[in-house]
């Protein structure tokens, strides 16, 4: 097996221990992978800032990422904490839009990343995986949209 080719089995074997695309079968995810990319991250090593351009989505393999956000006194506040099997990130490779939040990794590291150009080119070249890929992003997204929702009326409340 070439180092390539072990390469694009490990990113497989990372995504399917991923929250996000642990439901797709084997021979999707090992097509996918071929369009995801491996990062090793020091531990409070940021890896990106609230306001940045999004042009990448982030899945945690190992390791703890913090997410940030400024409050009105622009004082930084943590808002969660994500580990193994996380993802985040995910608006920018569907809207390209700016960071909502700040991502700083809290201990080494290791996380997968999928570029919005790879997701594109992932869509052009096998549109049924990538729409899969797509549709398991929007429904990470539509899960934390109803979570966030559901915090907010308790706080009214």
């Amino acid at each position: 097996m070439s180092d390539h080719s072990a390469l694009i089995e490990e990113i497989s074997t990372m995504l399917a221990d991923s929250d996000l695309f642990s439901h797709l079968p084997a021979i999707e995810l090992n097509a996918a992978a071929r369009y995801f990319g491996v990062n090793k991250i020091a531990q409070d090593e940021t890896i990106f800032e609230e306001g940045d351009i999004g042009n990448f989505m982030c899945i945690v393999h190992s390791g703890n990422i913090a997410v940030i956000k400024a409050n009105q006194d622009e004082q930084p506040v943590e808002m969660a904490r994500l580990g193994p099997g996380r993802a985040f990130g995910e608006m920018a490779v569907l809207d390209g839009e700016f960071r909502s939040a700040t991502c700083q990794a809290t201990e080494d590291t290791v996380l997968l990343t999928l570029s919005k150009e790879a997701l594109d080119d992932l869509l052009d070249n096998h549109p049924c995986i990538g729409s899969r890929i797509v549709r398991a992003i929007a429904v990470s997204l539509s899960r934390r949209l109803r979570m966030a929702v559901g915090q907010l009326v308790d706080h009214i409340v």
